[in-house]
């Protein structure tokens, strides 16, 4: 992975905030609207740098979120009326593309 500018992180944090209760978006979705060359660039940012952001709406493109993670992220999707069925979310039906 290549060098993360304090740019780079404030627009994935921007994009991540600008996501909407009850709609997620992908790791990769992330990556492509900020520019940046791959989705393990997002999670690093995320890793890194998200406890005041609505982490819990990022996930990976299959729908299933990291296994420490899942519980608790599932909960919080369904709570927020994000379609979960078999530990994934079905991204169909809640995707937001960011701008």
């Amino acid at each position: 992975m290549g060098a993360v500018s304090d740019a780079d992180v404030e627009r994935v944090r921007g994009l991540v905030t600008a996501i909407p209760e009850g709609l997620v978006t992908t790791y990769g979705d992330l990556a492509h609207a900020a520019g940046l060359s791959s989705p393990r660039i997002v999670g690093w940012i995320m890793r890194t740098d998200s406890g005041d952001l609505p982490w819990h709406r990022v996930v990976p493109a299959s729908g299933r979120p990291t296994p420490h993670l899942s519980a608790r992220q599932l909960a919080r999707l369904a709570a927020e009326g994000v379609p979960v069925r078999d530990g994934r979310v079905v991204l169909r039906e809640c995707r937001w593309a960011p701008s």
